[in-house]
């Protein structure tokens, strides 16, 4: 068998990949083991040179690497240049933050000397999507590897030009052999990589189902993961708000990278006082947005990432349409390729396709609340809490509601939710568990050693 990745643009093939045998898949796995007793013993200072050298190769092939991101999987290139500089940034992140992190803590106790020691765990096996190829694999990557830890990847199928790409900078950044390992297997083969000895715990990015696959083969295997999975994150946009700012800055998360991302706003949440001057505000900006060849600098809006991404989309809209929901596009997009037209859908209401599901792609849900308490009830009235945002001149009022009235891992005001190396990430209920980044990513895959001594 083999992995395919097709350009979502117009169609065309781009490469196969042979798949590995299971008895290649543990091979790797226990080759990686063996380097890793050997990279947790170099020091941190030692550790952060491979980092930086990383860093290096990132800048030096940013052009090269970014259009690999875009021909794979569809990302307007400008977007795919500043993925590749936040990886060079996590990488600097980590190198110089790492010692810091990792210092013992003294812990007063009746001893003559009691702290918290950090030791790697082992060899983390990273089951990574394909809507951010480079970002989501170096978020983890970094914490992990600077932590001491060994790291094993299994890519999206779509992407693994990507995943080869990746494999290469860290050859070309002269990493120890075998720290770093490169699975060609499908989901399917997850559950094998899971089951070897030498996997110490996951890390998973993914839709919800595919969370709780992982979960499942870890639990049975009693190995600790971190899940990062899907969101339908609620924009809040109180009466108060500047509507100008709300949607400038919802659209752009809706839209960032084609519409795919699960911290992208899915819900757009506007009292009725201003819901009808925020939904012509939002029109009148879709209208502005350039639809096309992704290649191309100009373009804002490019292909899904695959043609059944789109039609499972498309199936989505349609069930909220029956349901009442009404559509309006600014624009169409070109039928080629994987493209789906942006679109508004509004008037929408509970029990709808769109008010209870995650849609993947370019679609704005807006939803009228009656107040500002009945707002945040349906920003809460999800089974997902990955990101939230509100909307408000009153800053006091809306930090109030970001700290402790929004149920969500992410929460900002008056500006989109996004991934930052120095704050943690993570969702809560169906969005999944554990933290990235920040020195909790490096904690999740860390032993937290208690030493006492009498």
């Amino acid at each position: 068998m083999s992995l395919i990745s097709i350009n979502p643009y117009n169609n065309q093939l781009i490469a196969t990949y042979k798949q590995d045998a299971n008895k290649t898949i543990h091979q790797k796995i226990d080759a990686t083991a063996i380097a890793q007793k050997k990279w947790k013993a170099l020091s941190i200072t030692k550790r952060a040179t491979y980092f930086i050298a990383l860093q290096k190769q990132l800048q030096k092939n940013r052009n090269s690497l970014a259009e690999l991101i875009t021909t794979e999987m569809g990302k307007p290139i400008t977007q795919s240049y500043l993925e590749v500089d936040k990886c060079a940034m996590v990488c600097e992140y980590y190198a110089t933050r790492t010692t810091e992190f990792l210092q013992p803590e003294i812990i007063a106790s009746n001893a003559t000397k009691s702290y918290t020691h950090f030791e790697p765990i082992g060899n983390i096996l990273a089951v990574m999507p394909w809507n951010f190829p480079f970002w989501q694999v170096f978020r983890s990557m970094a914490p992990i590897m600077m932590g001491g830890n060994g790291y094993v990847l299994k890519h999206a199928s779509n992407v693994y030009g990507c995943a080869k790409a990746i494999e290469q900078l860290i050859l070309s950044a002269k990493f120890p052999k075998d720290i770093f390992q490169l699975l060609c297997i499908t989901s399917a083969d997850v559950h094998k990589a899971i089951a070897n000895e030498n996997i110490h715990a996951i890390t998973c990015t993914g839709s919800t189902a595919a969370g709780q696959a992982v979960a499942m083969y870890a639990a049975k295997h009693l190995k600790k993961c971190v899940l990062e999975l899907g969101g339908s994150d609620a924009y809040v946009v109180l009466a108060d708000a500047d509507l100008q700012k709300a949607v400038t800055a919802a659209l752009y998360s809706r839209m960032i990278n084609n519409g795919q991302s699960c911290i992208a706003a899915k819900r757009f949440i506007v009292v009725k006082k201003v819901y009808q001057q925020f939904l012509n505000l939002l029109h009148h900006e879709m209208c502005k947005l350039v639809i096309g060849n992704p290649m191309e600098e100009k373009t804002t809006i490019g292909p899904l990432a695959k043609t059944e991404l789109r039609d499972e989309l498309l199936k989505q809209v349609k069930a909220s349409i029956k349901k009442g929901a009404i559509s309006a596009i600014p624009q169409l997009a070109p039928s080629q390729g994987a493209f789906f037209s942006p679109m508004i859908l509004h008037q929408v209401q509970k029990g709808m396709t769109a008010y209870n599901e995650e849609l993947f792609g370019p679609v704005c849900t807006v939803i009228v609340a009656q107040n500002e308490k009945d707002a945040l009830q349906i920003a809460n009235d999800t089974t997902f809490g990955l990101g939230a945002a509100v909307f408000t001149s009153n800053i006091a009022k809306g930090e109030d509601i970001a700290r402790h009235q929004l149920d969500a891992g992410n929460c900002f005001v008056n500006d989109f939710v996004r991934s930052v190396p120095g704050l943690a990430f993570g969702g809560v209920k169906q969005s999944g568990y554990g933290r990235e980044l920040g020195k909790w990513g490096m904690y999740e895959f860390m032993n937290i050693k208690t030493v006492y001594v009498a």
